[in-house]
């Protein structure tokens, strides 16, 4: 980047995660990795769990000790741009509670995860940074510190909704799963799967197909392929293995359509995924799959790679993605995570935040 262009772009926010997991690591691994492509960045979170990261980063595959990146404070997201490249912008929240036992929940690094994503929220909201990527939290430790909501997506939601003045059902938001094969949307997201059967209404699943529609119309230049899962098997078989599809799916669908939407289905969610798969051999049918409920959606993207996936918030007035995958307490402190996907996050991050 030049320095013209540097005097006018907007920084990127990668919140620490909780600071027991690997989340730090593999935000420390994708500076050393790619600087190139973290250029622009900085960490939110606190000093020496960063520094603790990076000494974690630095090891040999022998395990052996290397030498650490340096790490640099800065006071704000634009001084990002005056660190050389190889070192580690990092906005140090006072206040946050220091490096935790690695693969222990505690509700100190709930906390801390939690004061790191509301401000990175707070300042994409009032402009100052293009968008923010969310390293993994763990959301019993989120809990344990007294945080209402479950998960990145809900705490987001409630920070935007604020901003805005707003309740939280003018706010609605929604959760995609993406990687360079596949994208899902969730109709509902971190409920239990009773209570995302009785979620499949056909004002949620009309509104979720809006929200899609909006937000990759903007990010692909134009309208999207919607293709919408079913939510029992062989998407109901005309009645036989349920009606939501005939009483609720179908008329939403028909109501998108109405509206100049590219929306088909319901399809049989056995195949439909297969259906929309984009390969180097074969373009997918759709740009994207409706899911009715979180495991529907997700199971798809991730067993075609973890390290791939890309977490995104739609519906939100800011960007955020995050890594497709959790805090990883097995393998914290042990120097071993990879950082591919934070750096697939920070790519469509940047794609987005344009």
């Amino acid at each position: 980047m030049s320095a013209s262009e540097s005097t006018t772009a907007k920084a990127i926010a990668i919140t620490q995660g909780d600071c027991a997991g690997i989340g730090p690591e593999i935000i420390a691994k994708a500076f050393k990795a790619a600087p190139q492509a973290m250029r622009g960045c900085f960490v939110v979170g606190e000093l020496q769990t960063l520094r603790r990261a990076t000494a974690l980063a630095a090891r040999d595959a022998q395990g052996e000790p290397g030498l650490a990146q340096p790490v640099a404070v800065i006071d704000a997201p634009a001084d990002v741009w005056s660190i050389p490249e190889g070192t580690i912008p990092l906005l140090n929240l006072p206040g946050l509670a220091g490096p935790q036992p690695y693969g222990q929940i505690s509700a100190e690094a709930g906390q801390a995860a939690a004061q790191c994503v509301v401000w990175a929220a707070q300042a994409a909201l009032r402009g100052d940074i293009a968008a923010l990527v969310t390293a993994p939290l763990h959301k019993e430790a989120l809990h344990l510190a007294g945080v209402t909501f479950p998960g990145h997506t809900e705490l987001l939601q409630a920070e935007a909704a604020a901003h805005a003045s707003v309740g939280l059902e003018q706010m609605p938001v929604r959760m995609m799963l993406a990687n360079d094969e596949l994208r899902t949307v969730l109709v509902s997201i971190h409920v239990s799967l009773r209570d995302a059967i009785n979620a499949v209404t056909q004002p949620q699943v009309l509104q979720t197909l809006r929200i899609t529609h909006q937000a990759l119309s903007k990010s692909l230049g134009r309208a999207p392929r919607i293709a919408v899962a079913g939510l029992n098997p062989h998407a109901g078989e005309g009645g036989i293995f349920g009606r939501e599809e005939i009483e609720i799916i179908v008329p939403a669908i028909e109501q998108a359509q109405a509206e100049g939407m590219d929306v088909a289905g319901p399809f049989a969610p056995d195949t439909v995924f297969m259906r929309a798969r984009s390969t180097a051999a074969k373009t997918g049918e759709f740009d994207v799959v409706l899911a009715m409920y979180h495991d529907q959606g997700l199971i798809p993207v991730k067993y075609l790679g973890v390290e791939k996936g890309v977490n995104v918030t739609l519906g939100l007035p800011l960007v955020r993605t995050s890594p497709d995958h959790g805090t990883a307490f097995d393998i914290a402190g042990q120097g071993v995570a990879d950082e591919a996907s934070l750096l697939e996050a920070v790519h469509m991050a940047r794609s987005l935040g344009r």
